[in-house]
C-alpha cells in the first residue's frame, strides 16, 4: 500500500501514466505534509470522440475536470476519492476506492456513481461509462504496481 501510495505522490508517475494520451493534461499535483495527494488532471475531448446521439445535443467539444485525493487511512489501507465532472454540466462520476493489505497483495474495493444529465441518451451513457470504470479502476491499479516495480 505505502509503495502505491507514495507512487501517487510522484510527478514523474503520472507524467508515465498520461504518455502518449495528448488529449489529457496534469494540471496540479500537491502533496501535503499529512502525505494527502491532490491530483488535477483535464481531458479534453473533440466532437469526434462523442457517440452520434450526444454530438447532437452537446454544443462545442467535451471537457473532463477529474481531480484524484489519495490519502492513508489507518491499519495499512489507503483511500482514494476520484471525481470527475464534464463541461457544461453534463454529468459527472464519483469512486471511492479502498486498497487493502491482503497477504503479500493488495485488494482494491470500488464504489462507483455515475450521473449523465443529457436527454434520452443519458441512462445508456450511464451504463456504458460505468462498464468502462469498471474496466479501468482495476487496469490503473495493475499499471501502477507494473511502474512501481520498473521504478524503485
Amino acid at each position: 500500500m505505502d509503495q502505491i501510495h507514495a507512487a501517487f505522490g510522484r510527478e514523474d508517475y503520472w507524467a508515465d501514466r498520461l504518455a502518449g494520451d495528448a488529449a489529457s493534461t496534469l494540471d496540479s499535483l500537491i502533496v501535503d505534509a499529512d502525505g494527502v495527494v491532490d491530483v488535477h488532471i483535464t481531458q479534453y475531448l473533440g466532437r469526434q470522440m462523442l457517440p452520434g446521439l450526444v454530438a447532437k445535443v452537446v454544443t462545442g467539444d467535451l471537457r473532463l475536470q477529474y481531480r484524484e485525493t489519495w490519502r492513508a487511512a489507518g491499519d495499512g489501507r489507503v483511500r482514494g476519492e476520484v471525481n470527475v465532472s464534464a463541461s457544461g454540466g453534463l454529468g459527472s462520476s464519483q469512486a471511492e476506492n479502498w486498497l487493502a493489505p491482503a497477504g503479500s497483495a493488495s485488494q482494491l474495493h470500488s464504489a462507483v456513481r455515475v450521473e449523465v444529465k443529457i436527454p434520452l441518451v443519458g441512462g445508456q451513457l450511464e451504463k456504458s461509462i460505468g462498464a468502462g470504470l469498471t474496466k479501468s479502476i482495476p487496469a490503473t491499479l495493475r499499471y501502477t504496481t507494473t511502474w512501481i516495480a520498473q521504478h524503485t
